[in-house]
């Protein structure tokens, strides 16, 4: 098919269809194989610029690591502290002057519609690196990717996701994105983390999901468990983090009560709600969406910059 990301915005998932996000997957199963000398021209005197108003790791590291290994170069902050947005210049300031330097703008802001109001005013594409409570869809993309090469499919297998679905952006773009195919999800949180309900209506009629508050209940049905951190910076009230906060705790004795071969991911940062002992199961396949996360986006920028990236692979 026709390249469906050249110098296209990646604001939300809903945007793109399953055959666009296999489009994508098909073109990182291409450049996971080429060797340095034909990967580094995908992106050849292009330049990204990541613009991160709140703190992040993978996510910034990846975008930078993915940019490098197809031959590009990157630039930007990791912090507002570094910017002229410290001496109180404007987001849109910001964003107008950063395209002026590159070739497309990767934006992470607290501030929902953050990502929407960037793409609106700048000329350059603009990738979501997560926009408050609201979307983080390359993190689906990269979720969705890991989940078909460790499993070889979506349709027909059983998701938990799990943990905070009431402020986790991860959680929507997951659910928007699985909505393409035809798992059966199970949505598991405490009372006040179950996920908002324009979600839930926005899924209703494209796949099965049913709610739940305990994991130990549906353990043994699942093909995947998809964990999320309960993020205390969300929470309007400490008190109500307090009271959610450890509500679910993956183990080892947990895990060997399910499938031999049920999945285990989080899209990390953790604190505390999978056990360390568990990375050494072959369930855990958290580390493994890291690298993933960077195949996927050096496929994503590879598209966005070029019209027909396989012309190139």
């Amino acid at each position: 098919m026709k390249n469906p990301f050249y110098n296209r915005d990646i604001i939300t998932i809903k945007e793109f269809n399953r055959s666009e996000l296999e489009y994508l997957f098909s073109v990182a199963d291409k450049i996971e194989k080429l060797d340095y000398e034909r990967k580094k021209e995908l992106a050849k005197g292009r330049i990204l610029g990541l613009l991160f108003f709140e703190p992040s790791t993978r996510t910034r590291l990846s975008f930078e690591a993915a940019m490098l290994s197809i031959g590009g170069n990157v630039l930007g902050f990791a912090h507002p502290s570094m910017s002229s947005v410290e001496k109180g210049e404007n987001l849109a300031d910001t964003v107008k002057t950063v395209e002026s330097y590159v070739d497309a703008i990767v934006l992470r802001h607290p501030m929902e519609g953050a990502n929407r109001f960037a793409a609106e005013i700048a000329s350059k594409p603009v990738i979501n690196a997560g926009s408050g409570t609201e979307e983080h869809p390359t993190q689906a993309m990269l979720d969705l990717y890991t989940i078909m090469k460790v499993k070889g499919r979506i349709n027909g297998l059983n998701i938990a996701i799990v943990g905070d679905l009431k402020y986790g952006r991860t959680v929507y773009s997951l659910i928007y994105a699985l909505s393409n195919y035809s798992p059966r999800i199970f949505l598991v949180s405490p009372p006040q983390l179950k996920v908002r309900s324009e979600a839930l209506f926005n899924i209703s009629d494209k796949i099965k999901f049913s709610e739940h508050e305990d994991l130990k209940e549906i353990i043994k049905n699942l093909d995947v468990i998809y964990v999320t951190r309960i993020q205390r910076e969300r929470f309007p009230d400490p008190h109500e983090y307090e009271r959610v906060k450890g509500s679910y705790v993956i183990d080892v004795d947990l895990l060997k009560s399910g499938k031999e071969d049920c999945m285990v991911m989080h899209p990390l940062p953790r604190v505390g709600e999978i056990k360390p002992e568990v990375d050494k199961m072959p369930n855990a396949k958290y580390f493994l969406q890291i690298y993933y996360g960077k195949v996927i986006r050096g496929a994503l920028l590879a598209s966005i910059f070029n019209p027909d990236p396989y012309d190139l692979l």
